[in-house]
């Protein structure tokens, strides 16, 4: 008894400590989150009341991952903040969302239920095995007549039969049970799925000049929030303009859950750490991605290496010189010493390093390398600096300033899922088409053409393509296109029917002196299948040739519009309904026969 009333006690005290602690708290409510396509930033108001004077102030149910660099808090009087310090508070009382607890309550239910079932179950058995062990039957004196035989045996048999048939139902009830908990289980595990188990805090330290109840407003960036593009584009027919839905896929798991929110999301990125690249000189020179020595050409003073076959030489002028040899060659003695990032390195080690990753090389020779590294350096040093993590990086700024603006109120709970936001519902006028390059895919693909798009502030994302009423599939929408019309590529069409066929009877191989010529015809055909006339642009191509060596000769294009610079054949006809066409395209290549071409 004693024990317990010191514990008691004890328990008091701290319990007073910690109220002590916490002299003045406040719990701010969440009015409007203005989200990046990275980031949001959060804006909340809460009322305090002030002595006059110091005071401390903590300020809760704040995100509990901010920027503490864009913190920010207002106040409507003349309060002045002395300090400010974030924290996170572990202790935080959870609370149950109320689909939670109704699970949790279904839960016990079929717990009791299985209770229920595991007590008959059980009696059953216990009746079974009763039956089973009094199954001997005796007389008194002249045994059992056959009468009494036969109702023993129907008897036994009857209730067998009946306590089976009834551990069977039972079991596979029981079985269905244990299903059932799992799934609540699983979807209670998924409803918690929240970052909601720790919440931040605010702690400021105040001056005001005379007590009162003052308003105060905070708003910060938090990385834990975000959002995509997404777009729903319908054509009810080619004669009708596309309808291109905005939307977002908006996430948060910043610990608080977003209730009656003023909400806008917008198109940029929080820059903090924004600088602007810089341009360094660009020296070219070769390269083999098979041999690091050969890297090592042109880039360092006081080194040369030479490439001739079968090895690379290396040779630090003033020193002997290394030689890379075949497996069952020897090494010379004077061979140079490397060392990687201040470390030193072998030759074999060296060479699996990836040229591209070298930053630096600087040689030591002579009285230099051997007062650094002695003896080992008597063949020179190459002393090589790896590049860095931002070495890689590279800054490309795409921003842009397109605000939506959400006049209702959302709700956005905290468990990181995605929640679409309709954002805006566009009409867009479009010139249809159909497209193919049946070199590459022989299916006809129906192009929306949309020009003055730049005034619908799309990003780049993926689209639902919804053609006559039936879902078709996924495309992407390429926002950062440069050209002044955006094509919106609207799904295939199978009944635009498109074939290659290359024409045996006129490809031929010739054989000109040291030089062989080959001969390419192909026959491009197209089918409409559909009850209306289509619009058609059809590519195709020859090759082309930097080689003075290999001459490439256009034979055939059937009116096609030809780019020389590319090689590209386009065709535009327009196809009645059930109309046939066919273009043909012929090239010849001539080389040298003893040489292979990457066909």
């Amino acid at each position: 008894m004693k024990r317990m009333f010191i514990f008691l006690i004890s328990l008091s005290v701290v319990v007073q400590v910690w109220a002590g602690d916490d002299k003045n708290i406040v719990s701010s409510v969440l009015r409007s989150a203005m989200v990046y396509r990275a980031g949001a930033e959060l804006t909340h108001t809460t009322k305090a009341t002030l002595n006059q004077g110091n005071n401390e102030l903590i300020i809760d149910n704040i995100s509990n991952i901010i920027d503490k660099n864009s913190l920010q808090i207002g106040s409507n009087g003349n309060v002045t903040i002395l300090s400010v310090e974030f924290s996170t508070n572990y202790l935080r009382n959870e609370q149950k969302l109320p689909i939670v607890k109704k699970l949790e309550d279904s839960l016990e239910s079929v717990n009791d239920e299985i209770t229920k079932v595991q007590v008959v179950l059980k009696t059953d058995q216990e009746l079974l095995d009763l039956l089973k062990a009094n199954k001997e039957i005796r007389g008194d004196q002249t045994g059992v007549s056959v009468v009494e035989l036969t109702k023993m045996m129907e008897y036994y048999k009857t209730k067998t039969l009946e306590l089976q048939n009834e551990l069977s139902r039972y079991r596979e009830k029981e079985s269905k049970l244990f299903e059932t908990i799992a799934k609540i289980n699983k979807q209670i595990k998924e409803e918690e799925q929240k970052n909601n188990k720790t919440i931040g805090r605010l702690l400021l330290q105040l001056y005001c000049p005379m007590a009162g109840q003052y308003d105060f407003t905070i708003s910060y960036v938090t990385p834990s929030a975000g959002w995509n593009p997404t777009y729903d584009l319908r054509v009810e027919n080619i004669n009708k303009p596309v309808s291109l839905a905005y939307k977002a896929k908006l996430v948060q798991s910043t610990g608080i859950d977003w209730q009656h929110v003023k909400l806008a999301l917008s198109t940029s990125v929080p820059a903090q750490h924004n600088n602007a690249p810089e341009i360094n000189s660009w020296f070219l020179g070769y390269y083999s991605p098979n041999n690091p020595l050969l890297a090592l050409e042109g880039r360092v003073a006081g080194l040369s290496v030479s490439s001739a076959a079968p090895a690379a030489e290396l040779r630090i002028r003033g020193t002997g010189s290394y030689k890379s040899y075949d497996s069952n060659e020897k090494k010379e003695q004077n061979e140079p010493m490397y060392v990687v990032n201040g470390s030193p390195m072998s030759k074999d080690e060296f060479s699996r390093i990836d040229p591209r990753a070298i930053k630096s090389m600087e040689v030591l020779k002579d009285a230099s390398a051997s007062a650094v590294y002695g003896a080992r350096a008597a063949g020179g040093v190459v002393m090589v600096t790896l590049k860095e993590m931002g070495d890689y990086v590279s800054v490309k700024d795409n921003q842009l300033n397109v605000v939506f603006d959400i006049d209702l109120p959302y709700d956005v709970p905290s468990n990181g899922k995605e929640q679409n936001v309709n954002l805006k519902d566009f009409k867009i006028p479009a010139l249809y088409k159909y497209y193919s390059v049946p070199k590459i895919d022989k299916d006809a693909y129906l192009l929306g053409e949309v020009v003055d798009w730049e005034a619908l502030n799309l990003l780049p994302g993926e689209a639902n393509i919804i053609f006559e009423g039936t879902y078709i599939g996924k495309t992407t929408i390429n926002a950062e296109s440069v050209q002044d019309t955006l094509n919106l590529t609207l799904g295939r069409d199978k009944r635009v029917v498109v074939t290659r066929e290359k024409l045996a009877d006129f490809s031929s191989v010739k054989f000109l002196g040291s030089n062989k010529k080959q001969t390419f015809t192909y026959e491009i055909t197209i089918r409409n299948n559909k009850k209306e006339a289509v619009q058609m642009e059809l590519r195709d191509q020859y090759p082309l040739s930097t080689n003075k060596d290999i001459e490439v000769e256009l034979l055939q294009s059937d009116g096609a519009s030809v780019n020389s610079e590319t090689g590209i054949l386009t065709w535009k006809p327009q196809l009645a309904p059930g109309e046939i066409k066919k273009f043909r395209v012929s090239y010849s290549v001539k080389y040298p026969k003893d040489k292979l071409i990457n066909w």
